[in-house]
């Protein structure tokens, strides 16, 4: 945990931006994988250790926002569980580590809730996520589950985006603890592969650091040949000489603060000409938002300026033709790039996406476009010191989508499909970083960056 001060503070500046009522803040609590005393690994709620920085679980927070106090809503093990688990602080002992002075039962915490909405007071929860949460909302406030959702409060959701997108010293040195971890999963990966080695190899490798050094990875290791497939988690390859891999990995510190870097390397270590050409203009849009992003400027110009290096490049190779102004005007490159820059990063990977994308992403004055690509792109604002982002251009060749593309006479004529159908195999290659936006600009977060040259890579794979 952080100072007990941290906690006090950050509900204090909560408190001073809502009206009124009560602000409830469930913990997560333990999720069964395949029967209930076999669980998932805890992962608690970010907004609940963000504001009450207990990472254990079934506890609620409670802010009274009117009269100032505060409660924890938990259950003291019992002696069975410490026989399990051996001895464990107090709820009241966690709870003065953190700054809270008063707590009950959980079982206390329905009658509370029941006073308040009798009186009409309003109680402000942020969507849930989790069913169990769900259920938990719907039996304290007496909705339908299904109704749940429609009753989460906008006014907390801006509040907490408001807070939590600005990092302060204390969290950025955990996220840059995140990204050396981070560094230490892609050079493992860079040095492991190498032709006959399977997919899970590197997995199950790079994924050990992650729990050596941290509390495990940020979110499910992409680690792959088949880089065109965005998400890919399937691990069953074989590495081929020839072929691209692609390693999008990161991890969490025991803060539970999170990095995420993607690399893209050749499986013989080293990159064929028409390799080294695709990737080295992923790796020009990359610079080109470190060299433009900072406070005041915004992500969706980031996003589109990306876009046109990256449409140039594919210009340079045949691929595309025509003003390429244009063409990144309606969203023609997004053939070969159809998600968006990046996203913020903190106690989430996708920090806060479970608030919404139109909190954490969009406001007032910037609005999700609909144009292809920029309409993937999950944070368009305009950015903040103290913000965290990843920048994650990419170029991919994506057999069905380009079937659908020439199809559909897709792309607005500045698609050549006949120069890309000699592409179809080539699979896809990001190259991904992690961004602080400081008061001068930004900088790069991880001081031990993975190889990310072609030369660079050949010669560390090759060392």
């Amino acid at each position: 945990m952080f100072r007990k001060e941290t906690y006090v503070r950050r509900r204090s500046e909560l408190r001073k931006r809502i009206e009124g009522g009560l602000v409830l803040l469930p913990g997560n609590g333990e999720s069964p994988a395949n029967y209930p005393s076999n669980q998932f690994r805890f992962r608690q709620d970010s907004t609940f250790l963000y504001f009450f920085g207990l990472n254990r679980p079934d506890y609620v927070g409670l802010m009274d926002i009117d009269s100032g106090e505060e409660t924890l809503y938990g259950d003291d093990y019992t002696i069975d569980d410490i026989i399990w688990m051996g001895p464990q602080p107090t709820l009241d002992e966690q709870a003065r580590e953190v700054g809270i002075g008063k707590t009950l039962p959980l079982s206390q915490l329905g009658k509370r809730i029941e006073a308040a909405v009798a009186k009409g007071r309003k109680v402000h929860f942020l969507p849930p996520y989790r069913g169990e949460t769900t259920l938990q909302i719907a039996r304290l406030l007496g909705l339908a589950p299904e109704r749940v959702p429609l009753y989460a409060s906008v006014e907390l959701a801006k509040a907490v985006v408001a807070l939590r997108e600005i990092k302060d010293a204390d969290e950025i040195d955990q996220i840059e603890k995140a990204c050396e971890i981070g560094s230490k999963m892609h050079r493992m990966a860079m040095k492991m592969c190498r032709p006959g080695v399977v997919e899970r190899e590197i997995a199950g490798a790079i994924e050990s650091i992650a729990l050596q050094h941290g509390a495990g990875v940020s979110f499910f290791s992409i680690v792959s040949q088949h880089g065109e497939t965005l998400h890919n988690h399937c691990h069953e390859g074989t590495l081929l000489s020839g072929r691209l891999m692609l390693v999008d990995a990161g991890a969490e510190t025991t803060m539970n603060y999170c990095s995420d870097f993607t690399r893209t390397f050749p499986v013989s270590g080293r990159f064929t000409q028409k390799q080294k050409d695709v990737y080295d203009i992923v790796l020009a849009a990359n610079d080109r938002t470190f060299s433009l992003a900072g406070p005041d400027s915004y992500y969706y110009r980031m996003h589109n300026e990306a876009s046109l290096v990256i449409a140039e490049g594919l210009k340079s190779l045949g691929l595309m033709r025509g003003d390429m102004q244009e063409a990144v005007a309606v969203g023609a490159q997004a053939l070969f790039m159809p998600h968006g820059l990046g996203h913020q990063m903190g106690l989430d990977v996708h920090d806060m996406e479970n608030i919404g994308e139109k909190y954490v992403g969009y406001d007032e004055q910037t609005l999700r476009s609909s144009t292809p690509g920029l309409s993937s792109l999950r944070m368009g604002k305009r950015l903040r010191e103290g913000m965290v982002i990843t920048v994650e251009p990419g170029i991919y060749f994506i057999p069905a989508l380009i079937e659908k593309w020439e199809r559909e006479g897709l792309g607005g004529g500045f698609i050549d499909f006949a120069k890309v159908r000699e592409y179809l195999d080539f699979g896809g290659i990001r190259i991904e970083d992690d961004m602080l936006i400081t008061s001068f600009g930004n900088r790069l977060l991880g001081g031990n960056r993975p190889p990310v040259t072609t030369a660079q890579i050949e010669e560390y794979m090759n060392d």
